[in-house]
């Protein structure tokens, strides 16, 4: 129907052929953008659906190479030459100028209860930023926050630190810039259980129970925050801004891409 006459027109008419009224994009299709592989990722968890199949991924390669190399008990808990292999973020790492290895180690976990957690957590997470910050200010988030969280992780000296924690802490350092960037009472709300969240997980890295690597965990959260607080939120009108952020988000995949082909050729050797 034509906004303007109320005259039924096709739904792909760019012109009201009765009263000349251009039509711009439905509201629903705004909000439901098509889905991707053909609905086998869903354009509304499209960064949150496309991190969890690259972390399962690299963690199944790390597990056949760990096997191959005679540890049979890989698929519960990969051994430190494994990890440190695929991209493990360890200081004689970036002393040797492998500086690909801040976000590499994002991708790369020690066990199936470390990537279990982990995932269990981008699936919580992931589809509340996501639809908030959209995918492209998404995959910028995350990014930042892992990159930030390993580099920090780095300069304290964490012997071998891996795991998606760190972009999992940028986040919610995201959810927290919600309530900054606006003051409604649903954005204090949002913010208040986002800090909760960040202050267990703190606090219970610090208590020493679990090998958490804290200095990730704060770089994370503040390279989310820091991310998310410049970007805003979707404004999904096709605007400057959200054509800027797609095209950061893009420099975002293609510099994650660089960085495992370096993994690989590093691998090869």
């Amino acid at each position: 129907m034509c906004p303007n006459c109320r005259a039924f027109i096709n739904a792909s008419d760019k012109v009201c052929e009765y009263c000349g009224q251009q039509i711009g994009p439905r509201a629903i299709d705004l909000r439901l953008p098509d889905d991707f592989l053909g609905g086998l990722v869903p354009a509304r968890r499209a960064a949150t659906s496309l991190l969890l199949l690259v972390n399962v991924g690299v963690y199944l390669a790390t597990v056949a190479v760990s096997m191959k190399a005679g540890h049979d008990g890989a698929f519960m808990n990969l051994d430190p030459r494994t990890l440190i292999l695929f991209g493990g973020m360890y200081r004689e790492g970036l002393y040797a100028g492998d500086w690909w290895r801040v976000l590499t180690a994002g991708y790369l976990h020690g066990g199936i209860l470390h990537i279990g957690m982990n995932m269990w957590a981008l699936m919580d997470i992931g589809p509340q930023v996501e639809e908030l910050y959209g995918t492209a200010r998404m995959v910028a988030i995350w990014t930042v926050g892992t990159a930030l969280g390993f580099y920090l992780s780095y300069v304290f000296g964490t012997r071998l630190s891996i795991g998606a924690s760190a972009g999992l802490f940028g986040l919610i350092g995201a959810m927290i810039a919600v309530g900054v960037l606006h003051r409604t009472a649903m954005a204090q709300a949002i913010k208040a259980a986002y800090v909760r969240m960040a202050v267990y997980g703190i606090v219970i890295g610090l208590l020493g129970f679990l090998p958490i690597d804290n200095a990730a965990h704060i770089g994370g959260l503040a390279g989310g925050f820091g991310a998310a607080w410049l970007a805003g939120l979707e404004q999904r009108d096709g605007g400057a801004r959200d054509r800027m952020w797609r095209i950061i988000g893009g420099v975002c995949v293609a510099l994650t891409l660089v960085c495992f082909v370096l993994m690989g050729l590093s691998v090869s050797r």
